[in-house]
């Protein structure tokens, strides 16, 4: 075995290799050692642990630096590389919820008046020139902007009750996505909970004799993710507000997806807008910038001036505000849906094309792929807007049907770019309404590569 061991080449050695010099000019020395160390010692356990034979070490020695070009190649790959979302869900939580338009400012290559004002020459407010736009487009005396909505409402809580009691219904007793259970967020805080109700029906009595002196807010959670039907009873939130108010206390709303719209225009079911939820009485509403506002990840309070304004002076508020390039996407997607620009935000755009477009899309894509080889098909689907949005809703789509299961499905995630698909009735099914239109090359190659890679159709499961 110390024999073998011996025949191991030194790193130095190593980088001696014309194809790793080359790779020092694009990698660097330090990484490409690193890389070596990694490919030798991994060698040398082969070699320790009797899994190599003594006979296969030189060749194994021979490959070495290919095996370190692919160390460094993998190294080199973005964290987060960009995929095809062939699944349908349109805020899909798991691939980063709503894409962003796709130019970004060109202020965030550059310096930006993120703490300066311009006019007058002294330090800014950083939120200062989104707090206008976000008060117009929903309606609202004030607004507060942090990292993401579950910080919104660590901070309106702590803001707001912190060592009081918070009124909410058994029924929104929520737990979501990534554990976020809003009992463990209330408690973190330092408010305490006070359920009422019971899961599928809560009267306004029940908040009315839960309050008390130390009651400090009554709190709406959006339903993310699930419906309760049947045998079951909740109060409008006007006169949850009216209470409220009656006591002096706020209504707050957790309103979850960001909606400013009438979502039937696209064949969706009814969710409350940002707007209706202030005009109905709620004093603080806090939602989601990377669900249906279309924005990147955030956190936006909106509501009456003297329930909004100390969240902004709050001591947590340093810790939750969002960072420059938060700020200019979202100023980027404010202005967008301030001019009625919608088609520039990517999931609008998704949400109006019409199925026809989809289906001549996959008209095309379908007839290119059986030329290469691949029996591919149009085929009618139902997508979901998601993100925990209008649950159990649906809107027509089309995409693409092909056999292979979960072979295909599989190579499809592997491959370059990664294709997240769908399996329906042992087939592989490609939604096309969540595929962007300039990706439809990238996934017919996709397609065709993992086609040959699994050795065709195979039944799902199978």
């Amino acid at each position: 075995m110390q024999a073998a061991l011996r025949r191991i080449p030194a790193v130095h050695r190593l980088l001696d290799h014309p194809a790793l010099r080359e790779a020092v000019t694009s990698h660097g020395r330090e990484t490409v050692m690193e890389a070596c160390r990694a490919a030798t010692d991994q060698l040398r356990r082969r070699i320790s642990d009797g899994q190599l034979p003594s006979e296969a070490v030189d060749r194994a020695c021979a490959a070495l630096p290919a095996e370190v070009l692919v160390v460094l190649d993998g190294w080199a790959r973005p964290a987060y590389p960009e995929v095809v979302n062939a699944t349908g869900v349109l805020i899909h939580t798991n691939l980063g919820r709503a894409p962003l338009p796709g130019d970004p400012p060109r202020s965030l290559a550059s310096y930006l008046a993120l703490e300066l004002d311009i006019a007058g020459g002294g330090r800014g407010q950083r939120l200062a020139p989104l707090r206008g736009r976000l008060e117009r487009l929903c309606g609202a005396e004030s607004a507060v902007m942090v990292n993401n909505n579950a910080a919104a409402l660590l901070l309106i809580l702590s803001a707001l009750a912190r060592g009081r009691e918070v009124i909410v219904s058994r029924g929104q007793l929520i737990e979501i996505g990534g554990s976020f259970r809003l009992p463990d967020v209330m408690a973190a805080s330092g408010c305490r909970l006070v359920e009422v109700g019971c899961t599928n029906r809560t009267h306004l009595e029940d908040y009315q004799r839960a309050i008390t002196g130390d009651t400090a807010a009554i709190l709406s959670a959006h339903h993310s993710n699930f419906r309760i039907v049947g045998f079951t009873a909740e109060p409008p939130l006007s006169a949850l507000a009216e209470l409220a108010h009656s006591f002096g206390l706020p209504m707050i709303v957790d309103q979850g997806s960001g909606n400013l719209y009438d979502l039937r225009h696209w064949g969706l079911g009814d969710e409350p807008t940002v707007a209706s939820l202030l005009a109905a009485g709620a004093d603080v509403v806090c939602f989601s910038g990377d669900k249906l506002l279309g924005g990147p990840q955030a956190g936006i309070v909106v509501g009456r001036r003297q329930w909004v304004e100390p969240l902004g002076a709050h001591p947590l508020y340093r810790a939750l505000r969002p960072d420059k390039t938060a700020l200019v996407l979202m100023d980027q997607v404010l202005r967008a849906h301030q001019s009625g620009r919608l088609h520039e935000i990517p999931l609008y755009a998704m949400l109006a094309e019409p199925v026809e477009a989809l289906a001549r899309r996959a008209r095309r894509i379908g007839r290119r792929l059986r030329a290469a080889g691949v029996p591919a098909s149009g085929c009618a689907t139902r997508a979901a807007l998601g993100g925990g949005t209008t649950p159990e809703q649906t809107l027509a789509s089309y995409g693409l049907s092909l056999g292979g299961g979960q072979r295909l499905f599989d190579a499809l995630r592997l491959g370059e770019p990664p294709v997240i698909a769908r399996i329906e009735d042992d087939a592989v099914v490609l939604d096309l309404r969540t595929v962007l239109p300039h990706q439809d090359r990238a996934l017919e190659a996709a397609i065709a590569a993992a086609y040959r890679s699994s050795g065709g159709a195979q039944p799902a499961g199978r």
